[in-house]
């Protein structure tokens, strides 16, 4: 993949999908200018924003004349941009990655990601009290996707095995709220593992930039 000789620009709120590529381009030391838009401003649903993100959400990455959305998206285009094998160069852990962006997508990040509304977002934005009867079947369901990572991870120190890939990051991405979002971490000691490896990477619990 050619790469481009402009800085790519980030477009991020300290929200939960935006997390991904702030983390990835700090890990990767990626050519990038952050820009925090003001979801509480409503900045993400400007003219000008949606003339680039139609859907008015973030994260956006502007990299000269591609306007990219979508966090997994984003995340493997620096990848490839900084030739990191965050994105694998063969096509079985090609293949292996994109499993574990699916599975996230489809399955655990919507059930762990209601935990993550209803006891970080709602708060945040003064959305009222915690809806128990989500809340609760949200629950049930992140623990049976914790189970299976659990008994995934029981001899693999990140999901594609030895080495850290976009899986694991997607898969992880509310792991950070765990304690205010009550993501029982804890209760599954390979994830708990896990997450640890996770958090001893530079920027993992603190990916968005100051200011």
């Amino acid at each position: 993949m050619s790469r481009s000789p402009e800085r790519m620009q980030l477009h991020f709120a300290e929200t939960m999908m935006p997390r991904k590529p702030c983390f990835v381009a700090l890990h990767l030391e990626a050519p990038v200018d952050f820009i925090r838009v003001d979801l509480g401003k409503g900045e993400h649903k400007a003219p000008s924003f949606r003339a680039l993100n139609p859907n008015g959400k973030v994260p956006l990455l502007v990299d000269g004349d591609l306007a990219l959305w979508e966090s997994d998206a984003i995340m493997m285009h620096l990848a490839l941009r900084q030739g990191s094998d965050l994105w694998p160069s063969d096509p079985r852990g090609q293949v292996e990655v994109q499993r574990w962006l699916s599975w996230a997508a489809h399955e655990f990040n919507p059930q762990a990601g209601t935990l993550y509304f209803e006891h970080v977002i709602r708060p945040m934005f003064g959305l009222g009290d915690v809806d128990t009867e989500a809340e609760a079947a949200a629950l049930a369901r992140t623990r049976k996707g914790l189970a299976l990572l659990d008994a995934y991870l029981a001899n693999r120190d990140f999901l594609l095995g030895p080495r850290l890939s976009l899986a694991d990051i997607s898969v992880a991405i509310t792991f950070p709220y765990a304690p205010k979002a009550n993501i029982p971490l804890g209760d599954y000691p390979a994830v708990a593992r896990w997450n640890e490896r996770l958090r001893a990477l530079a920027d993992w619990d603190h990916p968005f930039p100051e200011g």
